[in-house]
């Protein structure tokens, strides 16, 4: 996706209400992290802080904080997590509660949801596409969780030169 292309579905999905608050907060750890569906399904409510002042979601091996309105649906959904007036889900302590008892959402059906406003694939790599031109491979990696060798691969892909970056700094 092109930055225009991703700055319009960002703006789609936080703001719409054509997308549950779980497709919502899914759509931006997609989107916004570059996180894999298949990531995104497997959260639980201790990978996620929600607080009056903040919402943090541990992806990778930090925890990002979410500004306004990111963390909007994220509150909405630790208020109203969905699936949980079942026999299916007491208790559960998935995030992206699915249809089966104890399961998390199938990742097939979430980006089936998700095709609607963005292919996650192409909103993911254009993600991390954009990602690479602005930090280093070693920040960006442990941030989102990802190897540095996938990340490289997404800057040499991108063509981003981490001299810039470096020029940049020290000029600031």
């Amino acid at each position: 996706m092109s930055a225009a292309d991703q700055e319009q579905a960002v703006n789609r999905v936080v703001h719409t209400d054509e997308l549950t608050a779980q497709d919502r907060a899914a759509a931006i750890l997609v989107h916004v992290f570059g996180q894999q569906i298949e990531g995104v399904v497997g959260l639980t409510w201790n990978d996620v802080d929600v607080t009056e002042d903040l919402v943090a979601v541990r992806i990778g091996a930090v925890e990002i904080v979410l500004p306004d309105p990111l963390d909007e649906p994220w509150r909405e959904l630790a208020a109203t997590p969905g699936n949980d007036l079942t026999a299916a889900h007491p208790n559960s302590n998935w995030v992206f509660r699915g249809y089966s008892p104890g399961r998390h959402i199938d990742p097939g059906h979430l980006r089936t949801r998700l095709r609607g406003v963005f292919g996650t694939r192409a909103a993911r790599l254009g993600t991390l596409h954009e990602l690479t031109r602005l930090a280093p491979v070693a920040i960006i990696a442990e941030a989102l969780g990802y190897s540095p060798a996938t990340i490289e691969r997404h800057a040499v892909d991108s063509a981003a030169a981490y001299a810039r970056y470096v020029v940049a700094v020290r000029d600031t």
